[in-house]
């Protein structure tokens, strides 16, 4: 469970309890996407946002383009594509100190 595979392969592994689901999923050195599935809407959300990968799909496997891609930890840092990756091409400045009358 901590090799990073690219293809059409389903790995199963038993889990305790949400708790030990989420800490298994987690326990690797990569991060670029998970996959939820279930019925229940409420525990997906949740299960999402602990989840320490770049991308969650819950219930399918469906990438919009314009989304954010990029993973966590070995699978990449930063983010490309959608508004979240121009900002590697954007230079930001903050401008103050002055009232218009």
């Amino acid at each position: 469970m901590r090799e990073e595979i690219f293809g059409p392969v389903l790995s199963i592994l038993g889990y305790a309890d949400e708790e030990d689901a989420v800490r298994i999923a987690n326990d690797t050195v990569y991060g670029l996407a998970g996959y939820i599935q279930t019925r229940d809407n409420a525990a997906a959300r949740r299960i999402a946002r602990q989840l320490r990968v770049g991308m969650v799909y819950i219930n399918e496997a469906d990438w919009d383009a314009a989304s954010p891609f990029g993973g966590f930890k070995q699978s990449g840092n930063g983010r490309e594509h959608g508004e979240f990756g121009l900002a590697d091409f954007l230079e930001i400045k903050a401008t103050g100190g002055y009232r218009v009358a």
